[in-house]
């Protein structure tokens, strides 16, 4: 066993949040690096491994127990190292194998950076919930492969905002794929920001992306020609306000029936894909007047 201890920490929730049974569980990864930083989230890595990160935060301070005096100890169980060399390959087969599926022939080396994304949202995933639990070859299809569908409706040069983008989806994928686009991602929960921050830079797309910690209402002075959203909380209740913000830029939207119904009501025209390997899951892209 070993201990840790939480010294000097006020009654706030966003420390309350890290100090629970998942902070717990994540703490015992064996072999893990953990760093300290003031405000924003430091990522150590070591191949092959799933290490510790955490956002921490200036009132909060970690320690040993034993050099210092331990105050409210938390205990923390060993567990054992969680190798991803398995999972990434399952999830560069998976894609491999389904990309012609969805109409894609990706170079290998896009298909790499898709794995190196692949693998640093699941190294912060259960602290930060960026996604639901799925293997990698779930991962591969409904998170990068649905997403990269909106390539064909992605000009040349095109800047888009992705509204409620969480774990930078359906952005991302987009932007590794397709180095002539730009795009802004609107996510109002801070730490995912700070981890979209991270990830942009891991991945090298900065220069081509804007990340807006705030919701969408309030994000003024954004440039964009298409808005796609993917999983903003209570899609349909938003729907009126998000169509009011997007100023009449073409809308891109992922989602099911529901959605359907929504746009209906707001009479938006719209054609709807159906996402390859689903049978509930769409696209529902706008149709402009006069446009076919």
């Amino acid at each position: 066993m070993r201990k840790f201890v939480l010294s000097e920490f006020p009654e706030r929730a966003d420390v309350a949040e890290l100090v629970d049974a998942q902070v717990s569980e994540a703490c015992g990864l064996k072999l893990v690096m953990v760093r300290f930083h003031s405000s924003a989230p430091i990522f150590a890595k070591e191949k092959g491994q799933i290490n510790l990160s955490f956002f921490f935060f200036p009132t909060l301070d970690f320690r040993k127990c034993g050099s210092v005096s331990a105050r409210s100890p938390l205990t923390v169980k060993r567990v054992g190292k969680i190798n991803l060399n398995i999972m990434r390959e399952e999830f560069i087969n998976s894609i491999t194998e389904n990309q012609a599926t969805f109409g894609l022939n990706l170079p290998e080396q896009k298909i790499a950076r898709l794995a190196d994304y692949y693998e640093f949202v699941q190294k912060h995933n259960e602290l930060l919930h960026l996604v639901a639990p799925s293997s990698a070859s779930e991962f591969a299809v409904r998170h990068v492969l649905e997403s990269l569908t909106l390539l064909e409706y992605l000009p040349k040069k095109t800047r888009f905002v992705d509204v409620g983008t969480g774990a930078g989806l359906p952005s991302i994928p987009c932007l590794i794929v397709r180095e002539d686009l730009r795009g802004t991602l609107i996510e109002s929960k801070a730490k995912k920001t700070v981890f979209l921050e991270s990830a942009a830079a891991e991945l090298e797309i900065s220069s081509r992306v804007q990340i807006i910690n705030k919701q969408f209402e309030e994000a003024q002075d954004v440039r964009f020609d298409f808005v796609t959203c993917r999983a903003l909380d209570k899609f349909a209740e938003k729907l009126p306000r998000l169509l009011k913000w997007s100023n009449g830029a073409k809308l891109l939207f992922f989602g099911g029936n529901n959605l359907a119904e929504a746009l209906e009501k707001q009479k938006i025209k719209f054609t709807r894909k159906l996402m390859p390997l689903s049978e509930q899951r769409f696209l529902f892209v706008e149709r402009k007047s006069g446009i076919k």
